[in-house]
């Protein structure tokens, strides 16, 4: 929707009509994977190029934890990638929609597109999900001096002290529930939210209504797709995040078919 449109419905006073959700079935899943893997086998160099820039800042990140002494914001950090990877993906929704369309692929156009995606409603989501890794690595830094003190701990000492001592245990336990129940929230509102953003000039806070729409509407197939992208970020850690630089491209490329199947095309 034009910026016009949006005023002309300002002025008449037509109320905006809500994007439709459509059913998504436990198929479905499995379907939008598949055609992720399609369109990062169509266009590698892309999917590669994202994903390397996000694997080498996450590097960069670990990296600056590890040199000024807080080795136990490292998991959650990397655990915590998933809050923005949505927004890091944009750049694989434009290359989706391009092949979609049968359209001649070129970073200039890729980069073209996301940058007028990002000037409208989509930069406030992305300030929506930075906020919320923000709030899970306080969230996550709380509940480390609350169980195991405020004492200084090398990388080693740390996992010993994690996965030894009862204490340690006990907030493995609830510091990976509390990041999981987050991570829902974040997920309910961000899983065609994004995508949506990008491909439709809408507010943000309809697209996230939108999106928990479309959870609530399909609970079994959302559940199956965030257990997933949980299981394939659980394999990248256990990669060193190298893992990332095939995941990451497969899940964006899937999440903007999966926006596809979900939500209804624009009302006219």
């Amino acid at each position: 929707m034009t910026e016009t449109a949006k005023t002309d419905r300002a002025s008449t006073g037509t109320p905006a009509k809500e994007p439709a959700v459509q059913p998504v079935a436990m198929g479905d899943i499995l379907e939008v994977l598949a055609a992720g893997m399609r369109d990062f086998r169509s266009a590698p160099l892309y999917g590669l190029f994202i994903g390397g820039v996000y694997v080498l800042g996450g590097w960069v990140l670990i990296l600056l934890l590890l040199q000024f002494g807080l080795p136990y914001l490292v998991y959650p950090l990397a655990a915590g990638f998933a809050f923005i990877a949505p927004f890091i993906a944009t750049a694989l929704y434009a290359v989706s929609r391009c092949l979609e369309q049968d359209e001649t692929l070129s970073w200039g156009k890729v980069l073209g597109s996301v940058r007028g995606a990002a000037g409208r409603d989509l930069g406030w989501m992305a300030l929506v999900t930075g906020f919320s890794l923000f709030i899970w690595m306080d969230i996550a830094a709380l509940l480390f001096f609350g169980f195991l003190g405020l004492k200084a701990l090398s990388a080693p000492d740390l996992l010993r002290e994690i996965f030894t001592t009862p204490m340690g245990l006990l907030f493995l336990l609830i510091g990976n529930g509390v990041g999981a129940v987050l991570s829902l929230a974040v997920f309910s509102v961000s899983v065609t939210s994004f995508p949506m953003l990008y491909d439709r000039d809408i507010d943000f806070v309809p697209a996230m209504i939108t999106s928990v729409k479309v959870v609530l509407k399909n609970p079994a197939a959302m559940i199956v797709w965030c257990a997933t992208i949980a299981a394939l970020i659980g394999v990248s850690l256990l990669s060193g995040l190298v893992g990332l630089l095939v995941i990451l491209p497969i899940l964006g490329h899937a999440s903007w078919h999966l926006y596809r199947r979900a939500i209804g095309p624009a009302p006219g």
